[in-house]
């Protein structure tokens, strides 16, 4: 091991240790021990036209995902995509679009740009919402096929959902930051908008979730659930904290049912500090309050507990100091690891054991069942890391791991060599609908 490896050994020795709900303790032996992963690839990002907004998609038709990364304006927090760069994992440019010289590389929320084949012909298109328009671009070329007026402010993100009950979900909700969601068809008509759903502000990404098996999709729109029609058909109403003190950061499937009754949906409330499961009918089950929890992965992550888990960060802690929890479905805490930062993160089956692990960006590592970190990503000298997921880069239908710096922006792209394939199909890259929440 080289002095550089062990100096991130004995970081993560002070940086990723489970406080004990199961009292694992990590000694310096087993930090020095733990695999340091080296990268399949790293691609410099497009210095001009890129930014640190990234999804990927096989946009050419090759076999192998293309990076795309988006530039965005901000004003107030409203904001809009400017300018874009597609790459190839070589990193030579495919195209770019936009003004480079408007815009921010940074990152504070998602951007409006996906990777959808919108119009189901088997070749994805690359969809962004730029100032007063949206715009559809040829994935292979950058062509624009077509520029779509957009309502005031409605470029904050973009959601592909299937509200028509056809075979292809071309339906797209457009909203702004807070307040009102639009839903247009492919062919832009204007199906519905609403206002302040339930009286309260809209979640970061509506979700799309076909609750009652009638092949279209409801819409989670914050706190209230919306009809395909738009209009709202439940709001849920928390048992133990204020939620107009602020909206609905995430919401993830926990389980699944035959009748909406017997779904169960996982809700983080933000600025209410309080993470919640709800059933499909809107009612609570279970809610923990006091923290500010964030995102949400939902999976099988202890194989010794029954039913699916999730994976929740807590942000807005002192630097250094930021908690990730794994829940069992019945809202009892497993483990808690503290990392550096633990906002972005994901999961992965790495070992091929059927169960699944956690990525933690800001740590550069995966953690095991029990907390345990069991593998660091390697970097270059001087990079940091900014985001990190999970998605197929490869082409082997294995999920990999993504991760992305913010000093010298760049992707780092791990590739999964032992892990077992998913039961569903991995899309190439990043899939639809891709979101930080």
């Amino acid at each position: 091991m080289t002095t550089m490896n062990l100096k991130f050994a004995l970081v993560l020795l002070a940086s990723c240790l489970t406080i004990p709900f199961l009292a694992v303790a990590v000694e310096a032996a087993e930090a020095a021990a733990v695999p340091l992963v080296q990268p399949w690839r790293r691609v410099p990002l497009d210095a001009d036209y890129g930014g640190a907004w990234v999804v990927a998609g096989d946009l050419d038709g090759d076999g192998a995902p293309e990076i795309v990364s988006a530039r965005n304006v901000n004003r107030n927090d409203t904001h809009y995509t400017s300018a874009v760069a597609v790459q190839r994992l070589d990193g030579s440019v495919l195209w770019r679009w936009g003004d480079p010289k408007i815009g921010r590389r940074t990152l504070h929320h998602d951007v409006a740009c996906q990777v959808y084949d919108w119009d189901g012909d088997g070749r994805p298109e690359v969809v962004l919402a730029t100032e007063g328009f949206l715009v559809e671009l040829e994935g292979a070329t950058g062509r624009e096929r077509r520029r779509l007026p957009l309502p005031k402010d409605a470029t904050d993100c973009i959601v592909f959902a299937n509200l028509s009950g056809g075979k292809h979900a071309s339906d797209v909700l457009v909203k702004t930051r807070y307040s009102q969601i639009w839903a247009y068809n492919h062919g832009w008509k204007q199906l519905w908008t609403i206002s302040m759903p339930g009286g309260y502000r809209t979640a970061h990404q509506p979700l799309p979730i076909d609750l009652d098996g009638d092949g279209r999709d409801e819409i989670m729109a914050g706190y209230s659930l919306l009809n395909p029609d738009g209009s709202v058909r439940w709001t849920f109403q928390s048992q133990k904290v204020e939620q107009g003190r602020g909206h609905l950061d995430c919401m993830r499937v926990l389980r699944r049912g035959q009748r909406p009754e017997d779904f169960r949906l996982a809700l983080t409330l933000c600025g209410a500090n309080c993470l919640a499961v709800c059933d499909g009918l809107g009612r609570p089950v279970w809610e923990i309050a006091g923290h500010h929890f964030e995102s949400l992965n939902i999976g099988r992550i202890c194989g010794d507990v029954a039913g699916p888990q999730i994976a929740v960060d807590i942000d807005h802690r002192p630097p250094g100091q930021s908690p990730l929890w794994v829940v069992d479905e019945n809202g009892k805490r497993l483990w808690e690891v503290i990392t550096p930062y633990s906002r972005f993160h994901g999961l992965v089956d790495w070992t091929g054991e059927g169960t699944e692990q956690v990525l933690i960006a800001g740590a550069r590592s995966l953690f095991d069942s029990k907390g345990r970190c069991i593998a660091s990503m390697a970097m270059s000298q001087g990079d940091s890391v900014d985001i990190g997921f999970v998605a197929d880069m490869t082409g082997d239908g294995l999920p990999d791991i993504v991760l992305t710096t913010d000093n010298c922006p760049a992707v780092y792209i791990y590739e999964n060599k032992r892990g077992r394939k998913p039961s569903r199909p991995v899309p190439s890259g990043t899939g639809v609908n891709f979101t930080f929440y």
